[in-house]
């Protein structure tokens, strides 16, 4: 694994932690979502563009199916934060990015 690649799977998975905890605060709170789940979908998302364009680069023959399921959950939390920040108390969204970023890791991890 290239260092480059190192570095974007470490901001990939920073994201991921902030969407989940900035979530979860913001289920307990006042159920809006914040600025850190806006920005930490973006990040999602730019980093999984950038690590996936690093992979076809590469050697490795990546699963399209995956990538595709990943970009689409991916969008999906992106759509629902940019959707819902400017609202106030928007519950189904936070439950929405919740569940939505949880496939998301799940697919990650589980299909092979």
């Amino acid at each position: 694994m290239t260092a480059l690649t190192a570095a974007f799977l470490i901001l990939h998975l920073i994201g991921a932690a902030a969407i989940l905890g900035g979530a979860i605060r913001q289920w307990f709170g006042s159920r809006a979502v914040s600025a850190l789940v806006l920005w930490a979908a973006r990040i999602q998302l730019l980093t999984g563009l950038v690590l996936t364009g690093l992979t076809y680069a590469g050697d490795e023959s990546p699963n399209h199916w995956k990538i595709a399921v990943k970009l689409l959950v991916a969008l999906a939390v992106v759509g629902v934060a940019e959707s819902n920040r400017k609202k106030g108390a928007a519950p189904r969204a936070i439950a929405l990015v919740l569940a939505l970023t949880t496939v998301n890791i799940i697919v990650a991890v589980a299909w092979h």
